[in-house]
């Protein structure tokens, strides 16, 4: 996006680009948390203003942008940033081996390094640095050790906190410990809405309403902290369930593997740029009474692939025997999965609704554990229930290691005016 593409500014998009100015009423708060909506504007707005408070209050300083991992944070964060600010006549040299950008204009430099905040251990890659200010894009997906530590690093008189996000479960931490406690903790706290930004048509919006159900609706277009609760695809029935199409283009096969537990397997077939589950196996050694072997499972897979030609086989990345089985007999491409659950969950409800990723009406496991897959109410952050969930599993491995790209991620913002920096 470059800076010719901006038009105007909610009033909520410029409190946010404006609140350290000497005229804001919020130019003494420490901090400033913003969350919502997807597509509200927020990201894109919070990094133009935390890289413009840094040139007008420092020189020679080092600050930090973190996000979940540095790939996200470049995508999301740094590439359409520097872009812009290259428009806007600021010199931007980026050192991708070493995770940091030097920023200039007018005699002034500032450094900014990118941390990703992936787990607990990413902690200890923060610690050392003192900093002016730091940015935390999508702060409810970090894990709370790395924020508290990227929050100790910044030490310098005047420095302040920049923290954006979607909403989570309300138990989390983040929403307890400073959203709930901005006012005690010297934030402003922004909260947005897709109507909040101007650049976004009524036909946009009106499209993520229909991507989103359940929890996950209330959260990325209704801006709202709730817990999951029902069924974890709420919206699926007959309308998805489909024939089976005469012709494909390529095959993969998803596998989620389970000795004492079911060992389910989809067939998946691409045809007309959909994908289509068009056969499956299922053993559940409970019902069945007895169990199977790998050799044996992986006898199953070879029927059920029969003489097609496959990708490969994906499969759950716990079951180290079974990919060592595959990959023994040389026959088949194998592929550990990506297994992150709520991710991969947001990913496959996005495919079905947009038709990307079809159900056929010869899976009928699949089908029956789309009506009793549920969210466990009893847990203290999202996840779906340890039962009827070994289809689900073996779809979602599918969707987030061979359709991941389907969310489709996009920003709109806009601007108002030249504004001088």
């Amino acid at each position: 996006m470059r800076a010719e593409d901006f038009r105007s500014f909610s009033k909520k998009q410029l409190t946010l680009l404006n609140w350290w100015c000497e005229s804001s009423p919020y130019k003494s708060r420490d901090a400033i948390i913003c969350d919502g909506a997807v597509r509200s504007g927020k990201t894109v707005c919070m990094s133009l203003s935390f890289t413009a408070w840094a040139f007008y209050r420092f020189s020679g300083s080092s600050f930090a942008f973190c996000g979940k991992t540095i790939t996200s944070l470049r995508r999301n964060v740094i590439t359409p940033l520097l872009q812009l600010l290259r428009d806007l006549g600021f010199d931007c040299r980026e050192s991708v081996s070493k995770n940091y950008v030097d920023i200039s204009r007018d005699c002034v430099t500032n450094r900014f390094y990118l941390f990703g905040g992936r787990d607990e251990s990413s902690a200890a890659l923060i610690q050392g640095l003192t900093l002016s200010g730091i940015m935390l894009d999508e702060v409810a997906l970090m894990p709370r050790s790395f924020c508290e530590q990227a929050i100790a690093r910044c030490s310098v008189d005047g420095s302040r906190l920049w923290f954006n996000c979607n909403p989570e479960n309300p138990a989390h931490w983040f929403y307890r410990e400073w959203i709930k406690k901005a006012d005690e903790k010297n934030c402003l706290y922004l909260h947005f809405r897709m109507e909040d930004n101007p650049s976004l048509s009524t036909d946009i919006i009106n499209r993520y309403r229909t991507l989103y159900s359940g929890a996950f609706y209330e959260r990325f277009v209704e801006g709202k902290w709730v817990a999951a609760d029902g069924l974890v695809y709420p919206f699926f029935g007959e309308s998805f369930i489909y024939e089976v199409p005469d012709s494909f283009e390529r095959f993969y096969v998803s596998c989620d593997y389970g000795t004492v537990n079911p060992t389910s397997m989809g067939l998946w077939g691409e045809s007309g740029g959909c994908w289509y589950r068009i056969d499956e196996f299922y053993h559940d050694s409970k019902r069945k009474g007895f169990q199977m072997t790998d050799e044996e499972y992986y006898a199953s897979l070879t029927d059920l692939i029969g003489s097609r030609t496959v990708e490969a086989v994906i499969v759950d990345p716990s079951a180290a025997s079974f990919i060592e089985c595959i990959r023994r007999h040389n026959r088949y491409a194998v592929l550990k999965a990506d297994n992150d659950v709520l991710s991969g969950i947001r990913k496959t409800s996005d495919a079905l609704k947009t038709g990307k990723l079809r159900i056929c009406k010869t899976c009928p496991d699949i089908i029956r554990e789309f009506y009793l897959y549920r969210w466990d109410e009893s847990a203290k952050n999202d996840a779906p229930r340890k039962e009827n969930d070994h289809a689900m599993d073996d779809m979602r491995y599918f969707t987030a290691t061979v359709l991941k790209d389907t969310n489709d991620d996009f920003f709109a913002v806009s601007l108002t005016r030249e504004r001088r920096f």
